[in-house]
């Protein structure tokens, strides 16, 4: 995907995010990162994209910012949808190039934004740069392995996309062999939003049901995903000379006889 494709693809996330489909994707989204985020502590916390939602609401950080590729204005809600709640902008920036020294940051949440960037690759060796030892990192992202997954797959071949069109969208086995080959382990994942892909509010709140049926009965198959990964770096070993060990002499042993021999014959 290119620069050109994926600013497109973003645009059309933030009218999704409008439809009663976004909403509800949302609200499940906002209620997980309240969880996971009260929980980790530090200094300093990073959202990257997606304003409609505050991922770092919760937190407790002192320093904490948004940051985007570009101040969003706001969009005109038509009256089925909501006011669009997104946030000031304080940093704008190119998600393959952040404007934080490295090891610097406590804390790095990326909502949707690895399935609508140019180089999803490069976005998270530049999230792993700027991370310290043991720092965190929330992903969030739809899950290709789902009713969702499926009604886009679908959408393909008629032309009717239920998602963003231009949306990548990364598996979460996959997504953990990237994290891996960073040295960042997955040490948490949540899946939600088990309801079909149904456009209507109507329809989607007759299917309010499968959201606790799927958490047990199918866990791995909710539409949106997240995972909380954290930073590990290796111990350092010294590297140096080998001492070498000399094993005590010991003074060589006389028999007593031998010595009233010598005495006697002195």
């Amino acid at each position: 995907m290119d620069s050109a494709a994926s600013d497109q693809s973003i645009i059309a996330l933030d009218g999704w995010l409008q439809t009663p489909a976004g909403l509800y994707a949302r609200a499940w989204e906002q209620a997980c990162l309240d969880n996971l985020t009260a929980d980790i502590f530090g200094f300093n916390a990073v959202q990257i994209g997606m304003p409609q939602i505050d991922a770092l609401a919760a937190s407790r950080m002192p320093h904490r910012w948004l940051a985007d590729t570009r101040v969003r204005p706001r969009l005109a809600p038509s009256p089925a949808q909501q006011p669009d709640p997104r946030r000031q902008v304080a940093v704008t920036l190119d998600y393959a190039e952040l404007p934080f020294a490295s090891q610097s940051l406590d804390l790095v949440v990326l909502p949707h934004v690895l399935e609508f960037a140019a180089e999803p690759h490069q976005v998270l060796r530049e999230v792993e740069r700027v991370l310290i030892p043991e720092g965190r990192l929330i992903i969030c992202g739809f899950n290709p392995a789902s009713l969702w997954g499926a009604r886009q797959v679908l959408g393909r071949a008629a032309g009717s996309y239920f998602l963003p069109r231009a949306g990548e969208f990364i598996s979460m086995p996959r997504l953990k062999d990237w994290l891996k080959l960073l040295n960042m382990g997955a040490s948490q994942s949540h899946f939600g939003c088990y309801a079909p892909a149904c456009r209507t509010e109507k329809w989607l709140h007759r299917y309010a049901f499968m959201d606790n049926a799927g958490a047990r009965w199918w866990p791995y198959l909710g539409g949106v995903y997240i995972v909380q990964a954290i930073k590990r770096v290796k111990g350092m070993h010294l590297i140096g000379p080998a001492w070498s060990k000399q094993t005590a002499t010991t003074p060589a042993v006389v028999p007593v006889t031998n010595k009233r021999r010598e005495q006697q014959d002195g």
